[in-house]
């Protein structure tokens, strides 16, 4: 092969690289957002306690992973809806109507507000949480935890 040939082939390859980005630590793409941080098992979240604050109420969690809006994180939503309708691509996806739902990536304590607040509860008594990727779209709409929160309200 000619020394020419040889310098043009390199250099495509070292083009071809840079497009695709340098690896990061976690061995992916630098030049995109890392998109999941969940255990092969799933991103599970439960919620163990809730208590009163003024009028809404503060629920504390615990999560197999560590939230984090640019990976995963969670939505907090009363079981008015379905883990299918708190999704960003509820509609494209799942062909439900897209509930309401808070995220949050604050560990381990969130309280009610918006809409997950006791105003707009909807009649229900029952707070539920899922994991959602950077975009919204819930990761898995089994992997649901939902606590009773009657006494509270």
């Amino acid at each position: 092969m000619n020394y020419r040939r040889w310098v043009a082939i390199a250099a495509l390859g070292g083009l071809l690289v840079t497009a695709c980005g340098e690896d990061d630590d976690n061995g992916g793409s630098s030049s995109a957002p890392t998109t999941n941080a969940c255990p092969v098992d799933g991103c599970e979240i439960i919620i163990v306690d809730a208590d009163p604050a003024g009028t809404e109420i503060m629920v504390t969690w615990e999560a197999n992973f560590a939230p984090d809006f640019a990976k995963n994180h969670i939505h907090f939503y009363w079981d008015t809806y379905t883990a299918e309708q708190v999704s960003g691509d509820a509609e494209t996806k799942y062909e439900v109507e897209q509930g309401n739902w808070v995220p949050t990536d604050s560990m381990p304590n969130m309280v009610t507000e918006g809409p997950t607040s006791v105003e707009a509860r909807e009649g229900s008594s029952t707070l539920c949480v899922t994991a959602a990727d950077f975009d919204h779209n819930v990761l898995d709409p089994a992997l649901v935890n939902c606590l009773d929160v009657s006494d509270l309200l």
